[in-house]
């Protein structure tokens, strides 16, 4: 082959090469510009716009199917800073009823925001009603630059419960981060009660929606006619366990006092009420009026913020003597019929010890919780820590204070809500590092055996506490929320509740259920007595070195097949016949009956009037002060 054959080869074979090469090329770009509207959508980037769609956020009832918490719809102005070009100001700050001054602070608040662009759409006024939203939309094309996005906020019906069903509020950096960058800047999520545990169920799911927009960042069509678009998918409705009806009455009952109601089925743990006091109406904490009504609320000398049935603790006082009784009927230390001296002295290791009031020595235990004897108790959580069939005392408290983690004391009960307090047990460490080891004895824990000392227990464990005894030896972890619904499936998701037992057998409940009721009945809580309906609880009065005593109630009803545990405490409010025990027996009445016997209304008038604001040195209810929620 000569020279000139072999260059025109090679040349043929480059051109072949080049060729290939181009058609390659052509098809590969053909196939970008064309057929994958992936890349189509980055090269479009600049005109394309990313639209959040929220999703409707969860509805809440209660028991009986009363609408609890609903969604009302408001907007969010929005402003694109490069988009705003010739805008009327004038008649957009007539319109929003601000004045220039504020509309130029806002702007600058606004360039303050993190995430703020340019480009971009920022929040520049939050929650704007519907009402002033209507009028606004009518001059919008006034207004280059500005848009409006639709929000919701909550609602609340029965101003009533803050506590439990809680309330939402914008977002923070701590959980922008927490989600993975999901919320934004300007989203609002559960802050509180209900809100704030089930936020992911009611919450729902963003969804989105690609548009064009034009050099002025107005919208100009749909993007691949809404191919991209994925729909928004509401949050899940929620069933609560609470009464509602219920829940108010007892909000009345408690008025111009500071305290706690918890009312809960037995048989389930489902809270019928769980009422603190002072509270306030929920609707305070929704859209703009938020911030300013939290503030006052939290400066509030009363504490409406707190929840106190699950947070505030207390000694138990006599309503703890029916465990100190259960216990040492179990471990044998002396039977039902065991025989105490009651003289109004007790006197133990030095020391002399006072019973609350003069009656009959008891012969048994069931009269021993009729007159709340303190001498008898006393005895009898000696008999148990003082147990020789045991190593030392040390070993026997031991066993004693896991008796009392079983009954959900000196332990969180799991109760759903974000905050709860565990009270306190002491352990053996504890009298440990006091006394020191092996040197400390029954007379250095006697006060233990009337609920007084360093047990402290919540409202909640209280009345959780009776529930156990009204189920003779078993509880369910105490819980808000019944079911959630799926409000497109109407699928229901029931979620499932520990049930925990205590070693004490069943036989020795007995003795113990018959003397409550004989509390009620004939002894120190006859206050609490209602016709027609077998109440069995008993009185506690707590000290307090702060001031007046508080008044204290639990019990449960009916006797057979109970319906109702409650638990009442009135802070200040002195003996627990005073206060606690008539508005535990009125909260059961209405539970049970729906009504208040004629007779009984004289008293449900005294409860309802009865203010004790000043044994805390208020004269007026600061919260008059808060800005009011709209209807």
């Amino acid at each position: 082959m000569s020279t000139k054959d072999l260059f025109k080869n090679r040349y043929n074979v480059l051109r072949i090469v080049m060729a290939t090469v181009a058609i390659l090329f052509t098809m590969r770009l053909m196939y970008l510009q064309i057929f994958d509207t992936r890349y189509r959508l980055l090269a479009k980037n600049n005109a394309i716009k990313e639209v959040d769609i929220y999703p409707t956020r969860g509805l809440v009832y209660d028991r009986n199917g009363e609408l609890l918490i609903y969604n009302e719809p408001l907007y969010d102005l929005m402003v694109t800073p490069r988009a705003v070009r010739g805008a009327d100001t004038a008649k957009l700050c007539e319109l929003l009823g601000i004045t220039r001054e504020e509309f130029d602070r806002k702007w600058m608040e606004m360039q303050k925001q993190k995430g703020y662009s340019t480009r971009k759409p920022n929040v520049f006024i939050k929650q704007i009603s519907q009402k002033d939203y209507s009028r606004l939309q009518e001059f919008m094309h006034l207004f280059p630059g500005f848009e409006g996005q639709e929000r919701s906020i909550r609602r609340y019906p029965y101003r009533v419960a803050a506590t439990i069903l809680g309330d939402i509020g914008e977002v923070d950096e701590r959980q922008i981060e927490a989600s993975n960058n999901y919320y934004k800047p300007g989203d609002y999520v559960g802050k509180s009660g209900i809100e704030k545990v089930y936020e992911q169920e009611l919450g729902g799911v963003r969804g989105k929606k690609f548009v064009f927009v034009d050099v002025l960042g107005r919208e100009v069509g749909r993007f691949e006619d809404g191919k991209f678009d994925t729909a928004a998918i509401a949050g899940d409705n929620i069933i609560t366990t609470l009464d509602i009806k219920l829940q108010e009455y007892g909000e009345k009952l408690m008025q111009n006092k500071k305290g706690s109601i918890v009312a809960i089925e037995p048989s389930t743990g489902e809270i019928l009420a769980m009422v603190s006091s002072p509270g306030y109406d929920p609707n305070l904490l929704c859209g703009a009026i938020r911030g300013k009504n939290f503030k006052a609320l939290k400066e509030d000398t009363l504490l409406p913020l707190y929840s106190r049935p699950t947070l505030a603790t207390y000694p138990p006082g006599s309503a703890f003597k029916p465990i100190v009784g259960l216990i040492a009927l179990q471990e044998g230390v002396q039977s039902v019929d065991y025989f105490v001296t009651c003289s109004g002295i007790y006197y133990f290791a030095g020391l002399r010890l006072r019973c609350s009031h003069r009656h009959p020595s008891a012969g048994n235990i069931m009269y021993a919780l009729q007159q709340s004897c303190n001498p008898y108790f006393w005895q009898t959580f000696r008999n148990t820590v003082e147990n020789r069939q045991y190593k030392n005392i040390r070993e026997v408290y031991a066993k004693w204070q896991r008796y009392c983690n079983q009954f959900g004391l000196g332990v969180k009960t799991g109760i759903d809500l974000p905050y709860e307090a565990k009270g306190n047990i002491p352990s053996p460490e504890y009298f440990d590092k006091i006394y020191g080891k092996d040197k400390w004895y029954s007379s250095n824990i006697i006060s233990l055996g009337i609920g007084q000392g360093e047990i402290l227990v919540t409202p909640l464990q209280m009345a959780n506490m009776f529930a156990c005894i009204a189920n003779k030896g078993y509880w369910i972890t105490p819980h808000v929320v019944k079911k959630i619904t799926d409000p497109v499936s109407g699928k229901d998701v029931t979620r499932p509740y520990k049930k925990y037992k205590v070693d004490i057998d069943t036989q020795w409940f007995e003795p113990i259920i018959e003397g409550l009721y004989q509390v009620v009945e004939r002894g120190t809580a006859r206050a609490a007595r209602i016709p027609g309906i077998s109440l069995c609880g008993k009185t506690g009065t707590a000290q307090n070195p702060h001031g007046d005593n508080h008044s204290m109630f639990a019990g449960f009803a009916p006797r057979d097949n109970p319906k109702i545990a409650i638990a009442v405490v009135v802070e200040n409010g002195g003996y627990g016949a005073a206060y606690a025990a008539p508005i535990a027996s009125l909260m059961v009445e209405k539970y049970l009956n729906d009504t208040i016997q004629t007779k009984r209304i004289s008293l449900e008038t005294k409860m309802m009037r009865s203010n004790l604001l000043k044994k805390y040195g208020v004269s007026v209810n600061k919260s008059a002060t808060l800005v009011a929620g709209e209807d």
